[in-house]
């Protein structure tokens, strides 16, 4: 099966800077998949040479099998983003935005589709509003609906919740992971690292142009080994337990196998301590990211 996405020796020099630097990745159709990495790492860049507004210094990309470069109008078409950054146009209301960009992929008598998209992002309300007057959140979700207005078997999503409150997260991930289960192919970049957990299959890693990590979420959680205990005592233990002070009244302490938790409730009893509460942390896609990313 063709790949939705495919990049190989991908570059892209910007004079002294190489924002991109030997990226090799194939994104299976279908998937929900996670692109991480701190700011600067080169994901919007990568996403930008997908979408066809930047060209790579060397390598090559494909979408839907389409070369984004020789291949433009049908990789465009295969392929809808949502940017950053708030772009909108101030003249129109959001669903004159939607029928005009539907008319730059030549798409006509689209208005079901665009009542469909407006309903499940939550803008129908809002839909005969001037762009101008919609929150900051609204906004947001119409660029969102703009990405899925020609229907493109590949979705990227750069940032899609930055800033935005829980309702909005809420309604757009139910939609979005709805056309996942359809078959369409979902690209996240995300700050959030709850959300690409939650969400994503597989996920890549970049830092400094390069690729630092590739693997399913499984398999990268199972890299940490280490789990977290969080205790509230009725004393203060001593040093040689190796308990750690935390937040305010509790106490921290880090082990590999259970057998260790166990010998420290002992030594807290040989102490006279009460364990007064426990809360056991398990690792989470952030102290892996946190790992994978200060080793590279």
């Amino acid at each position: 099966m063709t790949a939705a996405i495919k990049v190989a020796g991908l570059v892209k020099q910007y004079r002294q800077a190489r924002a991109l630097d030997g990226v090799d990745l194939e994104i299976r159709q279908g998937e929900f998949f996670g692109l991480l990495g701190p700011n600067g790492a080169g994901k919007t860049t990568l996403i930008n040479i997908l979408a066809g507004l930047a060209r790579p210094t060397q390598g090559s990309a494909h979408v839907m099998g389409f070369d984004v470069a020789r291949d433009y109008a049908q990789s465009r078409r295969a392929l809808g983003v949502v940017p950053q950054e708030l772009v909108y146009d101030p003249f129109f209301t959001a669903r004159e935005v939607l029928r005009v960009q539907s008319g730059y992929f030549g798409i006509r008598d689209n208005d079901d589709w665009i009542e469909h998209v407006l309903h499940n992002l939550g803008l129908t309300p809002h839909a005969d509003k001037n762009m101008r007057a919609l929150s900051g959140g609204m906004k947001r979700r119409v660029l969102v609906a703009q990405a899925l207005v020609h229907k493109p078997p590949v979705i990227v999503l750069d940032e899609p919740t930055a800033g935005v409150d829980v309702d909005l997260r809420q309604t757009l991930w139910q939609f979005i992971r709805s056309l996942n289960e359809e078959g369409h192919t979902v690209v996240l970049t995300t700050h959030y690292l709850e959300e690409a957990e939650t969400l994503c299959e597989r996920i890549a890693m970049l830092k400094q142009g390069r690729l630092v990590a590739l693997d399913s979420t499984r398999n990268l959680l199972a890299r940490r080994h280490d789990h977290q205990a969080r205790f509230r005592l009725d004393g203060e233990p001593p040093a040689a337990l190796g308990l750690k002070r935390g937040q305010g009244i509790c106490w921290q302490y880090g082990f590999k196998e259970y057998v260790e938790l166990e010998n420290l409730m002992a030594g807290l009893r040989a102490e006279g301590i009460k364990v007064l509460e426990m809360q056991l942390i398990e690792p989470d896609l952030e102290d892996v990211f946190t790992e994978i990313i200060q080793n590279a």
